[in-house]
C-alpha cells in the first residue's frame, strides 16, 4: 500500500480545521493541524513535518497567511510544497498577491462545504501528481 500524502492545515477556525482533518484522515490523508497563532512555530512544523501539501488560510490570527506563504517560498527545503490557499478574501488584490507569492491553489471558503473542498483537493493533488 502507497504511503499516505501528509497535508499540514493552518486554518484558525477550530470547526474548519478538525473538520478538514476528519475528512482528510477518511480519505487516508496523513494530517497535522495548525491555528497559525505563531508564525515561527507554523514554519518549524512545516520544515519537521515536510507535508506534500499546505492548507493555508490567509485570515490567521497573530500571523498573516500571506506573510507566511512568503516564507515558505523562500525557504529551499520547502519551497515546493504545494500550497492551497483557502480563505474568505475574495479580492482580487488577495488573490493576485498570492499567486505572486508563488500560491499553487486559490479556492474561497464561500464556494465550498467540507465534502465539496475535500474532493476539488483530491482533483487537483491528483493532476499535479501526473503533471510530475
Amino acid at each position: 500500500m502507497p504511503k499516505a500524502k501528509k497535508i499540514l492545515i493552518i486554518e484558525d477556525d477550530a470547526n474548519l480545521l478538525y473538520g478538514l482533518q476528519a475528512k482528510f484522515r477518511v480519505e487516508n490523508y496523513e494530517t497535522l493541524a495548525d491555528q497559525g497563532l505563531d508564525e515561527n512555530e507554523t514554519m518549524e512544523k512545516i520544515i519537521a513535518y515536510k507535508p506534500d501539501y499546505v492548507i493555508l488560510d490567509i485570515i490567521l490570527p497573530k500571523t498573516n497567511g500571506l506573510d507566511l506563504l512568503k516564507e515558505i517560498k523562500a525557504k529551499p527545503s520547502v519551497s515546493g510544497i504545494p500550497i492551497f490557499v483557502f480563505t474568505n478574501l475574495s479580492d482580487n488584490d488577495s488573490r493576485q498577491q498570492a499567486k505572486k507569492l508563488g500560491v499553487d491553489v486559490y479556492l474561497l471558503k464561500t464556494d465550498f462545504n467540507l465534502d465539496q473542498f475535500v474532493a476539488e483537493f483530491k482533483k487537483i493533488a491528483a493532476n499535479k501528481e501526473k503533471m510530475q
